[in-house]
């Protein structure tokens, strides 16, 4: 990895050990080494320099909930803003607990996008009666429910890395 200013160049050893810890983070920079060809040092002193950088943000557990009994629901809550306060909406809305991604774009007008889980339908209501509709600034709510999943994962760095990395380009 070299860093050059606020950005950094992954070569191809950082983008190999970032795709093996995404398929299993608890495995061993022993195990990764061996894997990969090299010393678990030259692992263990590539993953901290990762963590250090931010490039390596945080490690996690994915808990299938439906396993255990519980069937929250999903949804897609899109949120029209007064422009002047999207910003400010989209922050308070990613410190709720309920919302797991929040997002704005800009199509015909700007608007936040965020995917937020409850319990059940008068949960979601609840929380979109009680907590984003009052926000200053939210001109309206558009709520679609999720009835079917058909993928839903991370991104994973197998996405192109390799011709990224021919043409130069930083990540």
């Amino acid at each position: 990895m070299k860093i050059k200013g606020r950005s950094a160049a992954l070569d191809d050893l950082d983008w190999r050990i970032l795709e093996l810890l995404q398929e299993n983070a608890k495995q061993t920079y022993t195990k990764i080494g061996h894997l990969l060809g090299v010393a678990h040092s030259t692992v263990y002193d590539r993953i901290k320099r990762m963590e250090e950088y931010s490039i390596i943000k945080k490690y996690g557990t994915v808990i299938d909930l439906e396993k255990v009994g519980i069937k929250p629901i999903t949804a897609f809550v899109t949120v029209y803003t007064d422009p002047k306060e999207s910003e400010k909406i989209a922050e308070k809305l990613a410190e709720f607990n309920e919302v797991l991604e929040a997002f704005t774009s800009f199509s015909e007008e700007l608007v936040i996008i965020a995917k937020v889980v409850a319990g059940d339908q008068g949960q979601l209501h609840s929380f979109i009666a009680q907590s984003i509709a009052p926000l200053p600034g939210v001109l309206r709510i558009r709520t679609s429910i999720v009835t079917r999943k058909y993928k839903e994962e991370a991104f994973r760095n197998g996405l192109n890395y390799d011709s990224q990395r021919k043409r130069g380009r930083r990540v």
